[in-house]
């Protein structure tokens, strides 16, 4: 079947007891039970919920997964993914991945024996120094946020696995419509479902997909054990959003395309940050490894006092955290989703004072060009 197909109805079977076309809402947190040890597979809504079960059946058909768990937010299936090791392990992180990840690693798992390295995922001999005998596992995003540098997922698999490590990739930024890490080897695939998957700017969720049986069962101890689950409303919410996943991910990757070539065009902005680009440093590694770009584009304004500018005098994009929705929204990586991150991190990685980011949405896209030109110039 086609991705729009199963987007539409895995894990959306009619409601058998009224026949909804829509999964219900099972607000509840408790079930009866017939008698002792009898029950319908449902006991305790931490553990089991119908609504959040047809999504995490969902996820994971669009991820080609076998199993899949959804949680209250991406950070909390980061944090499980990562519960797959303990003290004593190593673990190699993407040098430029989401702010909020990097301060997993720095200021908690840290504190309890996790030892980490940054290295650039996307630079194959440099990625290979920072393995180690007690390395267990490779966490990359791709394209990174916020300066969208790919990793070759393929190559990297392999790599990891030659050394006995399991590969995370964090595949918010493209969504499995456009990227299926899992086809190219990768372990475990991890999701802010607030973002595109959602698509709508209204629910805080995450997921992790996979395909390995016993990692599987550790993680649905860990989802059921921590409770850091989705609820049933946020389940609905996202339900709701992957049905149209694939059409607002074709609207996500027009716009997005058309803003970064505007951007690249203007004398006001220095560089662009957008694999569609051909000057991009991994253009045809993208083209050969996504089936789209995606709307995430970054740009070089020059200072703190220009990104300023621009970011108090756009009308239509919205200043605020996140992305994916579908309206357009514009941020100050260096002061928002990365403040964690150290000052001469972000100047090494390009996350300068100066550098802007915007989540392109699906409005007319000549809207969208009219409101960074004025607010550029």
């Amino acid at each position: 079947m086609g991705f729009s197909t199963i987007a539409i109805h895995a894990g959306n079977e009619p409601d058998i007891a009224t026949g909804a076309v829509s999964v219900p809402i099972y607000q509840t947190s408790t079930y009866a039970q017939d008698g002792l040890g009898k029950h319908k597979g449902f006991e305790y809504a931490r553990t089991q919920n119908p609504t959040r079960l047809a999504l995490e059946k969902n996820i994971s058909a669009l991820e080609n997964a076998r199993f899949g768990f959804a949680f209250a937010s991406g950070m909390s299936a980061i944090d499980a993914a990562l519960k797959l090791v303990k003290a004593g392990d190593h673990v190699i992180l993407g040098d430029n991945t989401y702010g909020g990840t990097f301060r997993l690693f720095s200021r908690i798992l840290s504190n309890y024996g996790v030892e980490f390295d940054l290295a650039d995922t996307s630079n194959i001999a440099d990625l290979e120094q920072a393995f180690r005998p007690n390395t267990k596992m490779l966490f990359v995003e791709t394209p990174t946020n916020p300066v969208m540098t790919v990793t070759d997922l393929a190559a990297v698999s392999e790599l990891a696995h030659a050394r006995g490590a399991k590969v995370v990739c964090d595949n918010t930024f493209m969504s499995p419509y456009f990227q299926k890490p899992i086809n190219l080897g990768v372990d475990i695939v991890v999701h802010s479902t607030t973002k595109y998957l959602n698509g709508h700017s209204d629910s805080v969720g995450g997921f992790v997909a996979l395909n390995d049986e016993e990692d599987a069962e550790w993680i649905r101890f860990v989802q059921n054990g921590v409770g850091a689950i989705l609820s049933p409303f946020d389940s609905f919410l996202v339900l709701r959003g992957t049905k149209t996943l694939a059409v607002r991910m074709e609207s996500h990757d027009r716009n997005g395309r058309v803003v970064a070539n505007f951007l690249a065009e203007h004398p006001k902005v220095q560089k662009v940050y957008y694999p569609g680009l051909t000057s991009h440093p991994q253009h045809e590694l993208a083209k050969k490894q996504q089936s789209g770009f995606g709307g995430m584009v970054s740009f070089e304004t020059g200072s703190l006092e220009n990104a300023k500018k621009v970011l108090e005098s756009v009308k239509l994009c919205t200043l605020g955290e996140s992305l994916g929705g579908v309206e357009s929204l514009i941020s100050h990586p260096a002061t928002m989703t990365h403040a964690s991150v150290p000052k001469e991190t972000r100047d090494k990685l390009g996350i300068t004072d100066g550098l802007v980011r915007i989540s392109v949405g699906i409005e007319d896209v000549e809207d969208i060009i009219e409101d960074l030109d004025h607010a550029l110039s």
